[in-house]
């Protein structure tokens, strides 16, 4: 298969994935970086998925940052500021 069909067909892949699996295959690929046994063009290959993968994961995150704003929309800076400080006081 083409490098550049393989491409697309990772990137397609990425947004079919849940938040759990996306970071589950992050995961192993830190690892794989981090034990420092692949050549060259594997290792590149994988960053490049696991930067994928991060910007998925952030993307979903940050929606659901946005859906808890929109169902708690009282719970402003102070609000949390309030929590914060009730917790470290008992």
């Amino acid at each position: 298969m083409p490098k550049a069909k393989l491409k697309e067909k990772r990137a397609g892949r990425v947004e079919s994935l849940t938040f759990e699996q996306a970071l589950a295959e992050l995961e192993q690929i830190i690892g794989k970086l981090e034990a420092g046994q692949l050549a060259l063009d594997e290792a590149l290959a994988l960053f490049e998925r696991g930067q994928q993968l991060t910007a998925w994961c952030g993307a979903q995150l940050d929606n659901a940052e946005l859906k808890i704003q929109k169902l708690v929309p009282d719970l402003g800076g102070d609000a949390l500021e309030d929590v914060n400080d009730a917790e470290m006081e008992g």
